[in-house]
């Protein structure tokens, strides 16, 4: 029997370990900034075009490469960081990962410049699909720059799976914010075809975060910092009412690494469980500094996911931090009663009202409401005239307060009642023969109404997002959307890692009816709006739409598509404890058994159900 196990060519074990590093060009750049950054760098900047697909550039003033080094950096394994096992569980930089360059250089074109500040000249050497093509000594400034294009040439079912451009640049965007929020030392820049996105001076913490999110951001933050024997914790939370249901910016940070930690974000939101509404998040950006021997970074391939020795100490330890911190903010806003300087608001003078009195009303104890046969006593008087208005009034107000809540609001998107007797026969599931008039609310949030085999009940709430959901999805694929101007045109603050996603989705925006205007720098001005929405809130609106798109990652243009049909459907639909009147009621049944899957929402929750007619009747037997 001859032998069937052989060693891989280099080459081909480095695209295999390519596969595990470099997932897309942000990893690209991920690998090299942090490079730069070990290597001393002060200034880095980031050159990139068509996401990355294209070329990368990342050039630094670090200290740069000798001859000899610039060769061996490529080699797999190669490292100056380690000397033995045991330093694995003692370092303190980032790009100590032994195949990144020759992972990178296995599927992509590269070219290295580099100088050290003792050498007259540098080196050049380009490499592709892990071959040396050439080396040469060149004039170039000190440090290091690194080209790497045409990304996956010779790996074409990889480059297959990359993404759009915009979906791209967003992650390059997203790993270019982890990097330079650990790192406000260092002064970067980053180009995407021939554009400036960023340009970020070397600052104190506070100020970098403001320069990648924008100036607003600063009003949101409280300092924390707290230093003990196991662990020091510093940073920024955010204050309590600047909470969201989406896009709330969370880090976590551990010796200078980004990193996620389900465990420890549990400790910051249960700090906050009193003073936000359930389901919304805060901003945090939380630095870790702890003994590297302490950690092991090494569970996951991307080394983002992180296991700490004392998790459960540390979490006690974050968790009262954040209270400290939220305690010494104090929600509750002082009294101040120094009156020096304030105007004198003199005291309430009754004198011009001491002769008006109350009205006076009369009654008689002994008459008899129930007793139909006899007329009301003759010495019984009706109320004066004074109290027939007011109770007029409160009888108006209670009545437009209670019956029709927010109507207006609710009507604007209710659909037409329909006059066919027979729509409700296609739903066999839901066991309707005939159309009923007659309709029950209960607690403002479900619909009971009569049917054939028993008794239905809808979810109001769910039934309006399913009706919604078909009518703003059909504006999409027909492109028929109609939108409302405004006379006062909204101003939405994206951050750069946004953009990309909102540029992805803006044709479908346009479709429902948005229309936006870039002003630069993130900043878009919204001048009209999905004609039926008004009353909402057009920039929270929008912002969850692209925090939706993100976060779902669409695949296909239909998904996006539906993605934004939802979330404009969810905002815009009636509310639970929403009162309606019988009218408002059969229109909105009428409108769900109008729609071909009446019975589930989009994303798959229940609309309605029935009760049949037998198990009502064992109720009460």
């Amino acid at each position: 029997m001859s032998d069937i196990i052989r060693l891989l060519p280099d080459s081909v074990a480095n695209q295999i370990a390519a596969g595990e590093v470099i997932q897309r060009p942000a990893s690209v750049i991920k690998e090299l900034v942090e490079n730069a950054i070990d290597a001393g760098a002060t200034h880095i900047d980031v050159l990139v075009v068509d996401a990355g697909k294209t070329s990368i550039q990342v050039i630094d003033d670090g200290k740069g490469m000798s001859e000899t080094d610039a060769r061996l950096s490529f080699e797999r394994h190669a490292t100056s960081k380690i000397r033995e096992a045991a330093d694995l569980f003692a370092l303190h930089t980032m790009g100590f990962r032994g195949e990144a360059l020759a992972s990178i250089a296995a599927v992509a074109q590269v070219e290295l410049r580099t100088r050290t500040e003792g050498e007259e000249l540098g080196t050049l050497l380009t490499i592709a699909g892990s071959k040396v093509e050439s080396q040469e000594a060149v004039s170039c400034p000190k440090g290091s720059s690194f080209s790497v294009k045409n990304l996956f040439f010779n790996v074409p079912a990889r480059r297959k799976f990359l993404k759009s451009n915009q979906t791209e640049l967003s992650n390059i965007l997203t790993e270019f914010e982890r990097i330079v929020l650990v790192n406000p030392d260092v002064s970067f820049t980053l180009h995407h075809n021939g554009s400036e996105l960023f340009n970020l001076p070397a600052l104190q913490l506070r100020q970098r975060i403001m320069g990648v999110f924008g100036k607003k951001i600063n009003q949101e933050l409280l300092s924390l910092d707290v230093d003990t024997t196991m662990v020091r914790v510093s940073g920024f939370v955010g204050k309590p009412e600047s909470a969201r249901k989406k896009g709330a910016r969370q880090y976590f940070f551990v010796n200078g690494r980004y990193m996620r930690h389900p465990y420890f974000h549990k400790a910051i939101m249960d700090a906050y469980e009193q003073l936000v509404p359930v389901g919304e998040q805060v901003s945090y950006f939380i630095y870790f500094e702890v003994d590297p021997g302490n950690i092991d970074v090494n569970i996951h391939p991307t080394k983002t996911e992180i296991k700490f020795e004392n998790e459960q100490a540390i979490w006690q330890i974050l968790a009262a931090a954040v209270k400290e911190t939220l305690g010494k903010f104090n929600a509750v806003p002082s009294i101040d009663f120094d009156t020096e300087g304030m105007p004198d608001i003199p005291a309430f003078d009754a004198s011009p009202y001491a002769g008006i009195q109350p009205p006076k009303t009369t009654y008689n104890p002994e008459y008899n409401p129930f007793n139909t046969s006899a007329a009301p006593p003759s010495s019984y008087s009706k109320p004066s005239r004074d109290w027939e208005q007011l109770y007029s009034g409160l009888e108006q107000h209670v009545s437009s307060q209670v019956s029709h809540p927010d109507e207006s609001d609710y009507m604007m998107n209710m659909p037409p009642a329909t006059e066919n007797p027979g729509l409700y026969d296609h739903v066999e599931d839901a066991g309707v023969s005939e159309k009923s008039t007659q309709h029950y609310q209960f607690k403002g949030r479900f619909i009971l109404t009569s049917v054939k085999s028993g008794l239905m009940i809808i979810d109001q709430q769910r039934a309006h997002v399913r009706i919604l959901y078909d009518k703003y999805l059909d504006q999409i694929t027909r492109r028929q959307g109609v939108s409302q101007g405004m006379l006062f045109p909204d101003i939405v603050q994206f951050p750069l890692s946004e953009v990309a996603i909102l540029q992805e989705i803006m044709e479908d925006l346009s479709f429902l009816g948005f229309e936006l205007t870039d002003l630069g720098g993130g900043s878009y001005a919204i001048n009209g709006i999905p004609a039926g929405i008004e009353g909402l809130n057009p920039i929270e609106l929008i912002q969850n739409m692209v925090h939706t798109a993100m976060e779902k990652g669409g695949k296909v243009k239909e998904e996006v598509q539906s993605i934004l049909a939802l979330t404009l459907a969810k905002a815009a639909a009636i509310v639970p404890g929403q009162v309606l009147t019988n009218e408002e009621m059969t229109s909105l049944v009428d409108g769900l058994f109008a729609v071909t899957t009446p019975n589930y929402t989009p994303d798959g929750k229940t609309v309605l159900s029935v009760i049949n007619e037998d198990d009502l009747e064992k109720l009460f037997k």
